[in-house]
């Protein structure tokens, strides 16, 4: 934590809205009928292999493919943190991501029950994976300053992404302290969780001491990625799931929704949270509550 260079870090990886192969221009009228034109996200099928076996197709952006199948197979119990890599193959053409192990995984051997989600783009989590998160306890010592959650939500909201270019899109944004890491977007949020986990297999960082945001909803699978992930704090813009409130008080996730401006709501994990920040400024919270509401869930 003392550490300078781990201090400074901020935005180390960030949206680029100026990739002209995320989105594009349509064409197209407004209420008055006057011609407009407006920006639309680009989605496409991407397929993930294991070795030789087929596991997914996802709808997604096209960004980051390898940091996405990785952190797919992380989240889905398919790989994990401790297991080798050797290769990752990419081919645009015909959207088909291959990852590569040294030797064969359970996946490969075994049927594999899969459960759709509530997540959008049709989410998938595989069935071993509740298994895998009812043996998991997040670390206790982790904890959350509301000053932090503040200047988070202002840095987050501010910065430019595809979300203020075009909207119809989802951020996930891995956080130390008070300072965004590693911010991604996608059509389905839970692809933006997978990015932000092949990350952070890439470069061997620990979830312990970290804090997730996501724009969208509290859902059992954002809570399932998250935990897997080691990550004991979760916060999101949005409200929250039965099922997601259940599931985090059982691994003792802290769970903070609805976080706009000052303003939050907090259902489970209550004890990690300190409150140094002045709960305040009503102008400042209705900026980002209008700025909020604007997106989707």
């Amino acid at each position: 934590m003392n550490d300078p260079k781990r201090a400074r870090r901020e935005f180390l990886l960030r949206p680029n809205p100026d990739d002209p192969a995320l989105s594009r221009e349509v064409e197209g009228i407004d209420h008055t009928g006057a011609a407009v034109k407006s920006r639309v996200i680009n989605e496409k099928p991407l397929t993930l292999f294991v070795n030789a076996r087929e596991v997914v197709t996802m709808m997604t952006i096209g960004d980051h493919s390898d940091l996405l199948a990785i952190g797919y197979l992380l989240n889905q119990n398919i790989l994990g943190y401790d297991d080798e890599v050797s290769g990752v193959e990419y081919d645009d053409d015909l959207g088909v991501v291959v990852v590569r192990t040294p030797k064969s995984t359970e996946f490969e051997t075994r049927q594999v029950k899969k459960l759709r989600t509530s997540g959008c783009a049709q989410g998938t989590i595989f069935g071993d994976v509740i298994d895998a998160f009812e043996n998991i306890r997040l670390p206790q010592g982790a904890r959350i300053r509301t000053s932090w959650l503040l200047s988070l939500t202002k840095k987050i909201n501010t910065e430019p992404s595809l979300y203020l270019a075009a909207g119809a899109i989802h951020g996930c944004v891995l956080c130390e302290e008070d300072r965004p890491l590693v911010y991604m977007e996608d059509v389905g949020r839970h692809n933006a969780v997978d990015k932000i986990a092949g990350w952070m297999f890439a470069n061997r960082e620990t979830g312990a001491n970290k804090i997730f945001y996501t724009t969208g909803r509290l859902t059992s699978e954002m809570v399932i990625k998250t935990v897997m992930m080691g990550i004991p704090i979760l916060v999101s813009r949005s409200g929250f799931t039965a099922w997601g409130v259940d599931l985090a008080r059982q691994s003792g996730l802290t769970l903070i929704g609805r976080a706009r401006g000052s303003r939050f709501v907090a259902l489970s994990g209550q004890e990690r949270i300190i409150f140094d920040a002045k709960s305040g400024d009503e102008d400042e919270d209705a900026r980002h509550r209008r700025k909020a509401s604007s997106g989707d869930d």
